[in-house]
């Protein structure tokens, strides 16, 4: 579609995590269907890349660390700045650097994951509620996780901090009703760079036990995105989506 013809519906995303994988594939969805989109990420090459796929035309990129509430304040800043308004947001940003057993489990390095999964999060949306969204309305979705909602062996701090941001997108979706919705998707594993190590060198034998036969992609999370973020969602708050590929009817994530 040439620049000319693409839609354009007006509105704005802030898609945390985003220069790959998950948080890519939504940016993808939401320009395809008209936003602009500020997408953040710790490498600013691989960000210029994104943008560059995206066109510079519907996207900026804001490189930083997500906990890091100088980078939050700079990328709602550079939103508004470039764009002038921010009426979604799409918390992707994560982390995950521990396998093993919780008994065993670095206090520091859960600390990390919980400032980088959760609050990182909550200074984001605090930060695009005070910037536009209380004003102007506007949804914000969590990328959460099935690990969040069950037993998950020896990502056990991963699946802590999930389901803590499934709560928090309870929380939110209460306190910023009815101007901002807040719904969460909870995906199983996507075939990103990030769950590599959960799939890799065996990854028909993973997919085999999904219902549907495959892993995720990121354009399933994309699409669930898209529609959250929509005015045909516009009843919904306070939700967490699974989008698992049927895994969960296994009682397991595979």
């Amino acid at each position: 579609m040439s620049e000319q013809n693409r839609p354009d519906s007006g509105r704005v995303a802030l898609i945390t995590g985003a220069s790959r994988g998950i948080g890519y594939g939504v940016a993808e969805a939401l320009v395809a269907r008209g936003d602009r989109v500020c997408i953040t990420g710790r490498g600013e090459e691989a960000l210029r890349e994104a943008v560059e796929r995206l066109g510079a035309d519907r996207a900026i990129g804001v490189a930083g660390k997500a906990h890091d509430e100088a980078h939050q304040a700079a990328a709602v800043e550079a939103t508004m700045d470039a764009f002038g308004r921010v009426d979604y947001l799409v918390n992707n940003a994560g982390t995950n650097p521990v396998f093993g057993p919780m008994a065993e489990v670095d206090l520091n390095v859960a600390r990390k994951v919980y400032e980088t999964n959760v609050l990182s999060a909550l200074g984001f949306a605090q930060r695009t509620w005070k910037a536009w969204q209380a004003a102007n309305g506007g949804a914000i979705v969590n990328i959460a996780s099935v690990a969040g909602l069950s037993a998950s062996p020896f990502i056990g701090a991963y699946g802590m901090s999930k389901a803590a941001m499934i709560n928090l997108t309870a929380q939110l979706a209460h306190e910023f009703a009815p101007v901002v919705r807040v719904n969460a998707i909870a995906p199983a594993v996507v075939r990103t760079k990030f769950a590599e190590a959960l799939y890799e060198g065996r990854e028909a034998e993973a997919a085999a036990a999904y219902p549907m036969g495959r892993l995720g992609v990121p354009e399933d999370i994309g699409g669930a995105a898209e529609f959250l973020t929509s005015d045909k969602a516009g009843w919904i708050t306070g939700q967490t989506l699974v989008v698992d590929g049927g895994i969960f009817l296994n009682a397991g994530i595979g």
